[in-house]
């Protein structure tokens, strides 16, 4: 089981940005697709962005693409979300996850969960 811990959530206005890290404990092949999932209240949690570890594909959800980039520190078993021109409807517990396989807005079927960390956009 990979240990995935987020940090970088919080409270920002509408056009702001904010930027969220992702330590994963070790990369398997559980975890060779990096990503982030949101949950807004009320509504199923969803896909947001995806990276093969030690590659450059990316993937992105349509909602974020051109304002959100994934990125992967390699050296130090983090990924990053940084959040660009951050909208209302960006708000949401934002959760790490780790796969064998990224879909095109994410991670495919995660296998590993961290605990989430609140990003909170005010108008």
């Amino acid at each position: 089981q990979v240990q995935l811990v987020e940090s970088g959530g919080g409270s920002v206005q509408a056009g702001g940005s904010l930027r969220l890290s992702c330590s994963f404990s070790e990369y398997s092949w559980t975890s060779r697709c990096m990503g982030w999932f949101r949950q807004a209240p009320g509504k199923e949690r969803e896909a947001v962005a995806g990276i093969y570890i030690g590659a450059s594909s990316t993937y992105y959800a349509d909602s974020v693409k051109g304002r959100f980039t994934i990125s992967q520190n390699n050296a130090e078993n983090t990924v990053y979300l940084q959040m660009n021109s951050l909208k209302p409807e960006d708000t949401a517990m934002y959760y790490c996850a780790a796969a064998p396989t990224c879909a095109t807005d994410g991670p495919r079927g995660p296998r590993d969960w961290g605990q989430g960390t609140q990003v909170t956009v005010s108008s």
